[in-house]
This record gives C-alpha cells, sequence and structure tokens, in this order.
C-alpha cells in the first residue's frame, strides 16, 4: 500500500514522503497512529506541502544546533575525573554516559543523551581523546576530553 508519511518514522521516511508498505503495517500501525494517510490521486500535491515545511523547520533547527556546537567547541575541553593508576592507566574506563554527564554539567541547560556521544571504545588513559557528539542531522562536532586521574 502506498502511504504518504505525516510525521519522521525511523527507518523509513520523513514527512511529505511517498513510501510503498505492507498492507498490515499501514493499516494497524502508520494509519491508527497518524503518523501516515492512504496515498490519493491528490497525495502528490500534499506530500510537497508536507516535505517543503518540514524542510523549513529542519533548517530552522539546523541553525540553532550549529550554534549549541559553536558553543561546545568554544568552551574548551570537556574535562572528567577518574581513578588512575601511576601508568595513566584508569581503573575501569570513561564511557558515553561519563562523557554526557561531564557535558551537561560544565554547560548549563545542555542535556546529550549518552547514545549521542560516538566513542569508537570506551576511554582507558589519562589524557586528551578526541570525540565526535551527534547533535542533529550533519551537526557533529568534535570535542576534546581531557581525562584528569582523581587525587
Amino acid at each position: 500500500m502506498k502511504v504518504v508519511l505525516q510525521k519522521p518514522v525511523d527507518k523509513l521516511g520523513d514527512p511529505g514522503d511517498v513510501v510503498d508498505v505492507a498492507d498490515g503495517y499501514a493499516r494497524n500501525f502508520l494509519i491508527p497512529r497518524s503518523m501516515a494517510v492512504k496515498a490519493h490521486k491528490g497525495a502528490a500535491q500534499q506530500a510537497e506541502n508536507l516535505r517543503r515545511a518540514h524542510e523549513r523547520r529542519q533548517y530552522a533547527r539546523k541553525g540553532e544546533y550549529e550554534a549549541i556546537a559553536s558553543r561546545l567547541i568554544a568552551g574548551g575541553p570537556i574535562q572528567v575525573t577518574a581513578r588512575a593508576g601511576d601508568e595513566g592507566k584508569l581503573f575501569g574506563s570513561v564511557t558515553a554516559e561519563h562523557v554526557a554527564d561531564a557535558i551537561a554539567a560544565q554547560h548549563e541547560g545542555l542535556t546529550i543523551d549518552k547514545r549521542d556521544v560516538h566513542l569508537e571504545e570506551p576511554i582507558r588513559s589519562v589524557g586528551a581523546h578526541e570525540v565526535r557528539v551527534h547533535l542533529f542531522h550533519q551537526v557533529d562536532p568534535v570535542v576534546t576530553v581531557q581525562v584528569v586521574a582523581e587525587g
């Protein structure tokens, strides 16, 4: 069944996209939750209007998130303290959750979900490390995380 998406749907599309989905998925999930409507003859114009409105909203929000990204980068390194041995190896590791909490503590009013902090692997040593933070579509600033030994 062809449907026009009314809201963003993960792994399916954005508002205004005309997609072909299984009949049951459309009837039992998308349409009852007002996430989509069945495509009909006038659907092309409706889809285009939805797509344009969605793009305008995304463009405005992207500007806000770019300002947040520049504030994050200009704020200097994010400092995380952890217990470490004499050689600079940590007892445990610094995870994405620790980095997200440190960002929230050092930047008032800014909360980042731990799933948006992208670490290749947990940090296990003292020093400066580069970490990518996903804020919005195509807004992924790279911040410096400075891991400091406690005491």
